[in-house]
């Protein structure tokens, strides 16, 4: 049980620094938060026609029929589109974000030692590859498959999940197969 917390708070550790390199000091996801001089009058118009929600535009409304569906996707070929997350009140809580951000990387790390110490045998490139094995899953049935329709930038992302999570299975690796018959 022990050495489950201690490999799993300091890989959380690991994982929130790297977040925070990410996506604070590098800056991998700049790609997905691109000006555009026009955001005043965007939003003005988002605001007058928009409540909060998640939209993909063009889409049918509720209740068509298959031809109609088929019909505006024909219709929409060719043409622009956009996905839209759209929110009435600009609102930024950095430490309760932080801190559920926090959560979230050390329930995934308990996740991940559970599973690792359930391994028969556990040494330093199993553990390694298997966590960076662990960031590509989550890579490419989230991120990458939500990319294949919708088009969004991924490429933060892939290295978020093979950096972040080999440098969690470098202590991982380091710190489980050591300490395991202790």
């Amino acid at each position: 049980m022990k050495k489950l917390i201690i490999g799993a708070l300091v890989a959380a550790l690991i994982l929130f620094i790297w977040q925070f390199v990410s996506w604070g000091l590098v800056n991998l996801h700049k790609a997905e938060q691109q000006y555009t001089p026009n955001q005043d009058k965007i939003m003005e118009m988002l605001s007058e026609n928009l409540t909060e929600g998640e939209y993909f535009l063009p889409t049918y409304p509720p209740g068509s029929s298959q031809e109609e569906i088929a019909g505006m996707a024909e219709n929409a070929m060719g043409k622009p589109w956009a996905t839209i997350n759209y929110h009435p009140v600009f609102e930024m809580s950095m430490g309760m974000n932080m801190a559920r951000g926090f959560i979230i990387d050390l329930l995934s790390a308990l996740l991940l030692c559970w599973v690792l110490l359930k391994f028969r045998e556990l040494n330093f490139s199993s553990v390694l590859f298997s966590c960076i094995a662990v960031g590509l899953i989550g890579y490419f049935t989230i991120t990458y498959l939500n990319h294949i329709w919708f088009s969004g930038n991924t490429i933060g992302y892939l290295i978020d999940a093979v950096v972040g999570f080999g440098l969690v299975g470098l202590w991982l690796g380091f710190y489980l197969p050591e300490k395991q018959n202790a």
